[in-house]
């Protein structure tokens, strides 16, 4: 009935399995736990008419026109530029640590200070680390660095990830870093837009296809089934022969053989309100304030005209397999070298590839997934 199974219906599953229904010609069946496809870019329109992203906002920006040019097929797009403010100290100030940023929180001799001091040490239009910038031995750069480093980032990396930036990957501290410059935007990239009509109806499009079979609200263990000592898979208690590419937690698919891989969560607490606007940016962050990190209004993502406006809260959490959704991967040694052995695993099936953010243990971007899918595809099944 069908030459491939797709576990996971998200940005990796479903471009792959668009590629092969439309390139290859071959039937695919796509399997999804949740009730919805789109993973966790899924949005919906409310009954005030604000289109919702129900797992957080998500952003699209990109450098890569491949990306850019498979994703258009399935979509128009609207322009965007994403900015943030983060409250400090009850100041609303750009989001990257910047030029602007240093002007709002300090007096003019001060701020002209530091910013000839970074502009000694540091190319204009450069980004810095939190952690590279921890390191100066210049007495002002580093009375500079600490200031950022307990008002913008300790209190938030502690609330989003339960430890202290020192003790998580360097990459994931570089990823909002410190910027030598007055471009307040979040992002850099060439091409920064949100889709038209909302992610799900760019997923609706991916996977309209003849080809395609989509099984919602299944959990892969209730269709397939792996025979370790044989190395054989099952689909509907029959030998399956054909191509299994799995996007799902990896320790899942082994039933956590070597242990659960650690993840951090999030509580979401959407709220609606009667009135026209509620801030002044798409994004606050709250570093040091309340217990959620930040606050989104979509109106801003995408204008409605409604007398309403609705919210949401990001309250992080530790990770529970039973009942939450898995958003970040903890990075530390152990859990590489605990994910490293589920890979070799998975290379004991001739015919299982895992790919995507839940399967390489890796927090990727959208268009990074998409990217990845792409080269994935070409490499390994065309």
């Amino acid at each position: 009935m069908f030459d491939y199974i797709i576990v996971g219906a998200g940005f990796a599953g479903s471009v792959i399995a668009n590629k092969i229904a439309t390139k290859l010609d071959k039937k695919v069946l796509l399997v999804e736990k949740r009730d919805h496809i789109g993973g966790n870019c899924y949005d919906y329109m409310n009954e005030h008419g604000i289109l919702v992203h129900e797992y957080g906002p998500h952003l699209f920006h990109t450098d890569n026109k491949d990306v850019v040019d498979f994703l258009s097929q399935f979509t128009q797009w609207k322009m965007y530029q994403h900015k943030v403010l983060a409250n400090i100290d009850g100041i609303e100030v750009p989001l990257p640590f910047n030029l602007n940023t240093i002007d709002a929180l300090f007096p003019p001799s001060l701020a002209k200070k530091y910013e000839e001091i970074l502009l000694k040490n540091f190319e204009y239009n450069t980004k810095v680390p939190i952690l590279e910038l921890q390191k100066s031995k210049d007495p002002l750069l580093l009375e500079l660095s600490n200031y950022i480093y307990q008002k913008v980032f300790l209190n938030y990396t502690l609330k989003q990830w339960g430890i202290s930036p020192e003790k998580i990957d360097p990459n994931v501290t570089a990823r909002v870093p410190i910027f030598i410059g007055r471009d307040n935007r979040y992002f850099n990239d060439t091409y920064q837009m949100l889709p038209q009509e909302g992610y799900s109806s760019v997923f609706k499009n991916m996977l309209k296809h003849q080809n395609i079979k989509l099984m919602l609200n299944t959990d892969f263990k209730e269709i397939l089934s792996f025979e370790k000592t044989e190395k054989s898979i099952t689909l509907f208690n029959s030998d399956f022969n054909g191509k299994v590419i799995f996007t799902g937690r990896i320790d899942d698919l082994f039933d956590y053989q070597y242990g659960e891989l650690p993840y951090r969560s999030l509580d979401f607490k959407f709220e609606t309100l009667h009135q026209k606007k509620y801030q002044n940016a798409t994004t606050i962050n709250y570093p040091n304030n309340y217990d959620f990190t930040r606050i989104t209004e979509f109106k801003h993502l995408n204008t409605a005209d409604s007398k309403y406006t609705t919210i949401v809260k990001e309250y992080p959490k530790t990770y529970n397999k039973d009942s939450d959704v898995p958003y970040y991967p903890v990075f530390t040694e152990d859990n590489q070298k605990k994910f490293q052995r589920y890979t070799l695993l998975v290379e004991e099936f001739a015919n299982l590839f895992t790919i995507g953010r839940l399967a390489e243990y890796k927090y990727y971007d959208m268009d990074d997934v998409i990217a990845t899918a792409l080269v994935f595809f070409e490499k390994e099944l065309a």
